[in-house]
Formats: structure tokens, C-alpha cells, sequence
């Protein structure tokens, strides 16, 4: 009897010891990156991009989540094109490849071509994106099966909602650079998304634009109580330069 209890205490051990070692692997290979970005706010990104190049780089208006959000993630990224057909799946195959290809914590992005009369993202994609560890989906179209999406808790930004489907419209292409509510986006760009929209942050230029974004955060952060003490807009940008 002893021996039966420590040899299920020993199995107890490696479980746990194995949970632990899958753990801090996963630590180590988070991207330090995209956890930062994490902590800033979309409007102090699409700021800081807009101060340091000129360019927005946040989304369409339209460009809304079907529930209140936030994450960040690398952007994996699908091109849907017209094309009236009668193949079945096959057109599209490339966007499925692209979903059970998708690395835990990267961002589902497609564009699709007059997308939004068209479902481009339901229950199913969104079922197998979110057990696949992707923590959110950006798509340039309208999205269904809402009531799965919302059990899921399965974060999609989308232009609108709309029963329709793909198959039989549409041609996939994926891994490629695309236009997505208006911002272009490669594979590997960061997407961060909140209440306030979507914003693509260029890879080659991610390590300037958080720490601009940062440094805008920290200023606007410290500037609220400083307006609830002075109850005076005009001196909070006097002091902070910060609007």
C-alpha cells in the first residue's frame, strides 16, 4: 500500500514538474514586445506613430469589437478575393491552412474584397483560433455566428455582422501584405486593439513607437489629477503639452 502511494506521489511530481517546465518555457519565449504593448493604450500608439512618421496607422471608425477588449499579438495575415465560383472549399483553403497554422498569441488579420455583406468570420474559425491560443481576430468584412463568438469569448473586431458566407465567393492567399481598414499590414506587424479601435504598429519600427507610446501613457495618466485639482484644461496642456 505504501509503495502504491508513493509511486502515485512520484507521478504527482513529474506532472507538476512537467506543468512547471512548459510554463516557464513559455515565459521565456513570450515577446517582450508585444507584452509591453500590451500595457499601452490604442490612442497613445496611434499618436505616437502619427509624431514620429506622419502616417495613421489606426483603422477604419467601423472597425468595432463585438464585445469590450484589449490584446496585442503578431498579425498572421489572409487576402480574400472575388471569385464567383462552384468549388467548394478548395478556393479558400489557403485561409484554412492559415488558421491551423496560427502560433499562440498572434492576430488572425484578413482583408476581403467588398467583405461586408459576407460572414468572413463564424463560429468555426473563431472555435479553432481561439483553442489554437490566438488571442483575438481583425477582419475587413462583417462577421456571424455571434451568440458561438460570444460563449467563446473569442475578442473579433469587425466592419459589420452579416449571415453570409465565403464559399463559393471567394479566393484565399495567405501570409501576404495587406490593406486592412485602410492600414497596411505584414506578417509579423504587431496589432494592438481596445475600446478605441485598431492600430498596426510596423515591425521595423516597434521598438521607437513604444517608447513614445509609453511616454505618451505616462504623460496623459498624470495629467487627469491634475485637471481634478485645477478643473482647468488650458493649464493641464500649459504644463503637460498633452492633448
Amino acid at each position: 500500500m505504501k509503495k502504491n502511494v508513493l509511486i502515485f506521489a512520484l507521478a504527482v511530481l513529474v506532472v507538476a514538474l512537467g506543468g512547471l517546465s512548459f510554463w516557464l518555457r513559455a515565459q521565456a519565449t513570450a515577446d517582450p514586445v508585444v507584452e509591453a504593448f500590451k500595457l499601452v493604450e490604442v490612442a497613445s500608439i496611434a499618436d505616437a506613430i502619427e509624431q514620429l512618421y506622419g502616417t495613421k496607422n489606426y483603422m477604419s471608425h467601423d472597425m468595432r469589437p463585438i464585445f469590450k477588449t484589449k490584446f496585442a499579438g503578431r498579425a498572421v495575415t489572409v487576402l480574400l478575393t472575388k471569385y464567383e465560383n462552384k468549388e467548394g472549399g478548395g478556393p479558400t483553403q489557403p485561409m484554412i491552412e492559415a488558421i491551423d497554422t496560427a502560433p499562440p498569441g498572434s492576430v488572425y488579420v484578413m482583408s476581403v474584397e467588398d467583405g461586408q455583406n459576407y460572414g468572413v468570420i463564424g463560429g468555426l474559425m473563431g472555435t479553432t483560433l481561439k483553442y489554437r491560443g490566438v488571442v483575438g481576430a481583425v477582419v475587413d468584412g462583417s462577421a456571424r455566428d455571434l451568440p458561438q463568438l460570444h460563449r467563446l469569448q473569442f475578442p473579433v473586431y469587425s466592419r459589420g455582422v452579416s449571415p453570409g458566407t465565403t464559399i463559393g465567393h471567394y479566393r484565399a492567399t495567405r501570409n501576404v501584405e495587406i490593406t486592412c481598414g485602410g492600414v497596411k499590414v505584414k506578417p509579423g506587424d504587431i496589432i494592438a486593439a481596445d475600446e478605441d479601435g485598431v492600430v498596426v504598429i510596423p515591425r521595423e519600427h516597434e521598438g521607437e513607437i513604444l517608447k513614445r507610446a509609453q511616454q505618451l501613457d505616462f504623460t496623459e495618466h498624470s495629467t487627469y489629477p491634475f485637471i481634478e485639482q485645477t478643473k482647468s484644461l488650458a493649464e493641464a496642456v500649459k504644463k503637460f503639452g498633452r492633448l
